[in-house]
């Protein structure tokens, strides 16, 4: 087939650090092979791309034919220039040179943009194309949860209006998160064909090797304590404070250090309200490919999420990729759906934020023997790389579309 995917603020590795789901997906389109081309933007707020007159820019990375499209730039993630540039995206797509553009069998929409869908439906109309369109973030539920925007904000109700007009239109709707077709159920009233293709990895970036022997981290962590380690976003959404709350009640324990690792609004916050206390390290945002080294050195991971609506469809986080392949016990603060941790046997979700609770789990998991805490982390890489390898999701993602296609 020939397969066409179009992913606003999915950069591929040579601008982006973060690892880039689709784009490896879309590597992975092409070993089994497929013809796939991958369309972006060079405005995304996490990668970094030269500055160009060209509007569409045509590269090949990693055997991906790519097209990166300029488009308008903003500065902050929650601003009226980041709406600004997906219409000016979405607009500059309407005008791609088709000389360029085989005809596609299959286009994959990802959002965000969500507004991208609408130029997928017209591929689809032109071309008698096969539709996928692809829920990263729930658009706009995580606006209405996160941003605290109002349901009859116009933004709000514009969004919804196009969610509903994509989950209508497409062939098939992809959600990284497991649950997501209750949500469509929801939206639409009726069940709608779904598959589940959520974060994955690619194990060429997680030598054990490397991280052993060339580990920033070897002189900053403190000698013979156990480490609890976060790394992170430290804002409203992560909901921390039972996990501050917690270290207090650990400062009298000698064997137990705690390390975060990030930035966010409330970092300053949380260091003054440890600054009396000895047995926690925070440390400055670190660059992505350095994370997995932080997370190896760490004995225990903790990670959080704010109680909200939209967790009940489930959650892809690249962040539970991380840890699982750390091979660390993992404790979640996370009262949505669960997968990964519990199905890898790996470590405990806390369906609360009481930080007793959150106290008596680090105490569990901390006096396991090492050998015990050790059969816990490996769990879940084992795991990971039995279920989650990008070459065995694109091949799981292509058989769904040849299955619908067969069936049409």
């Amino acid at each position: 087939m020939n397969i066409l995917c179009i992913s606003k603020y999915t950069s591929p590795p040579k601008y982006n650090k973060m690892p880039a789901r689709l784009f490896e997906l879309t590597k992975e389109f092409i070993k089994l092979g497929h013809s796939a081309t991958f369309i972006t933007s060079d405005s995304n707020h996490l990668a970094s791309y030269p500055y160009t007159k060209e509007v569409y820019n045509f590269e090949n990375i990693d055997t991906v034919p790519v097209c990166w499209i300029k488009t308008k730039k903003y500065a902050k993630t929650v601003s009226i220039s980041r709406v600004l540039s997906w219409f000016d995206f979405e607009k500059k797509l309407f005008y791609f040179p088709k000389s360029k553009l085989s005809i596609p069998d299959v286009v994959i929409v990802s959002s965000l943009s969500i507004f991208t869908i609408i130029y997928g439906y017209y591929l689809k109309r032109k071309y008698r194309s096969f539709l996928v369109f692809e829920i990263r973030d729930i658009w706009p539920l995580s606006l209405i949860e996160v941003g605290n925007f109002s349901k009859w904000h116009p933004l709000v109700l514009l969004i919804g209006f196009i969610e509903k007009f994509g989950y209508k239109k497409s062939d098939l709707i992809v959600g990284t998160m497991p649950k997501l077709d209750l949500h469509v159920a929801d939206i639409l009233g009726y069940e709608k064909p779904f598959f589940c293709s959520p974060q994955g990895f690619n194990p060429d970036n997680y030598k054990i090797n490397i991280i052993k022997n060339k580990n920033p981290f070897d002189d900053i962590f403190p000698k013979s304590k156990l480490i609890v380690g976060y790394a992170g976003n430290m804002g409203i959404s992560n909901a921390l404070e039972p996990f501050i709350s917690a270290i207090k009640m650990f400062n009298n324990n000698i064997n137990i250090h705690f390390v975060l690792v990030g930035s966010g609004d409330l970092k300053d916050k949380f260091k003054a309200d440890l600054e009396n206390y000895n047995n926690v390290t925070f440390l400055s945002r670190i660059a992505q490919n350095q994370v997995k080294y932080f997370l190896y050195k760490c004995d225990i991971l903790y990670f959080s999420t704010e109680n909200s609506r939209r967790w009940k469809y489930g959650q892809s986080m690249n962040k539970i990729v991380e840890y699982m392949l750390a091979s660390k016990p993992i404790i979640a603060s996370y009262t949505g759906y669960q997968s990964m941790i519990n199905e890898a046997h790996c470590g405990e979700f806390i369906r609360t934020s009481n930080y007793n609770d959150l106290k008596q789990a680090i105490s569990n998991i901390a006096s396991l023997s090492l050998q015990e805490r050790q059969k816990m982390g490996k769990n879940g890489n084992k795991w990971l790389y039995e279920n989650r390898q990008y070459s065995k999701l694109a091949k799981e993602y292509i058989e769904k579309i040849l299955e619908l296609k067969d069936n049409n």
